[in-house]
């Protein structure tokens, strides 16, 4: 009997978080930067996305609202959270967001060495 109670405790424990549903990762944006045709200013973000590969819809949200919506594309690799941009006529441009194992290039962002 201690033997099943085990085994049903371990189940649930591990079958748990498999039905909690999955909270997006927040993203610190430490300046004004724009995003497509939003100015987004610096702060927290929960980020979610749509899509694969080449064709991602992704979302910068803020307390509930919406701040910016944009086309991107999934670049798998591991590497350190951050955001990086470019300066462009005296603005801050958002180019990527880098999480843990996978990072989101916008679709508007300069290819290498274009400024």
């Amino acid at each position: 009997m201690k033997r099943f109670i085990g085994l049903a405790l371990s189940l649930v424990l591990f079958a748990a978080p498999a039905f909690a549903g999955k909270k997006p990762p927040t993203v610190t944006i430490p300046m004004n930067v724009q995003v497509g045709s939003a100015q987004v200013p610096q702060g927290d973000y929960q980020l979610t996305w749509t899509g694969s590969g080449s064709n991602v819809q992704a979302t910068l949200t803020q307390k509930g609202k919406a701040v910016a919506t944009f086309p991107a594309k999934v670049v798998t690799g591991k590497g350190d959270p951050g955001v990086g941009t470019y300066a462009q006529g005296g603005h801050a441009f958002l180019e990527s967001i880098q999480l843990n194992n996978l990072s989101l290039v916008l679709a508007s962002a300069p290819h290498s060495g274009q400024e």
